[in-house]
């Protein structure tokens, strides 16, 4: 076979930091997934995406984080996919200092029931204070009044609706804390509320080459009338097979 994709072994991270950040332009809002051939975002088996992609998606997944404000993260896979402190590594904070970057970048919380512990790690070992996304309805609540004392509570609802979270209302509010560059890992039911309200300007997906076969969830879930079209800034070919893509989003032409 003939014409496969560069490896990502041959890159150096800088190499790969410069392919994933082109055309990159704050404020930019980046989703990262990774799925199996036949779509499925979780392993059999397990419900999870962790054993998925191998140590080439996992190294593309540090430097995502390195380069981002915020990492934006919905209540349930927090829990699901077993999520602590939003901590970097020290390669990873050293090129933060070295670019002007705080050492870490915050973690953003979507929960609209506000089921979240205040003693788990999340909040008490985190580097920086992390913030909670919210409606206005559920800002008010006693939960909320908990979670102030280790994180910003921040109602993101629309004026008709409080109480539902209007992504539209987070990605603004999180710009306007000067955290434009926006790195999301999921889930799904959070990408397709994302997707549905148009505020997806990337997407980074890993397609590891197995076939789950059964009933795992797709990458995003939701409704949407009409579609949106990316254009695949590149492709990567990891161990075992796993291709590492970018897709951004391409506009008409006079935009």
């Amino acid at each position: 076979m003939t014409g496969l994709p560069q490896s990502i072994g041959d890159l150096s991270d800088d190499d790969l930091l410069e392919l994933y950040t082109a055309d990159a332009v704050a404020p930019w809002l980046r989703v990262n997934f990774v799925t199996t051939l036949d779509g499925s975002a979780t392993a059999a088996g397990d419900g999870v995406s962790g054993s998925l992609g191998g140590p080439d998606d996992l190294r593309v997944f540090d430097l995502l984080r390195r380069v981002a404000d915020v990492v934006l993260v919905a209540a349930g896979t927090v829990r699901d996919e077993g999520y602590g402190p939003m901590a970097l590594h020290d390669a990873d904070v050293a090129w933060r200092r070295s670019h002007g970057l705080p050492d870490h970048p915050v973690f953003a919380i979507v929960s609209g029931s506000l089921s979240l512990d205040p003693a788990s790690r999340i909040f008490t070992q985190a580097p920086v204070r992390p913030i909670v996304l919210t409606s206005a309805s559920a800002a008010g609540s006693p939960a909320a009044s908990a979670l102030a004392a280790v994180a910003d509570v921040v109602p993101c609802s629309d004026d008709d609706d409080p109480d539902t979270v209007d992504p539209a209302r987070l990605r603004d509010a999180l710009v306007a804390r000067g955290l434009g560059t926006v790195h999301c890992e999921g889930g799904p039911s959070f990408f397709g509320a994302l997707v549905a309200a148009d505020l997806v300007d990337e997407l980074t997906l890993t397609i590891d080459p197995t076939l789950e076969g059964g009933a795992g969830p797709r990458i995003t879930h939701g409704g949407s009338n009409e579609l949106r079209r990316f254009r695949p800034a590149h492709v990567l070919l990891g161990r075992d097979g796993v291709l590492l893509t970018r897709y951004v989003r391409a506009h008409d032409p006079g935009e």
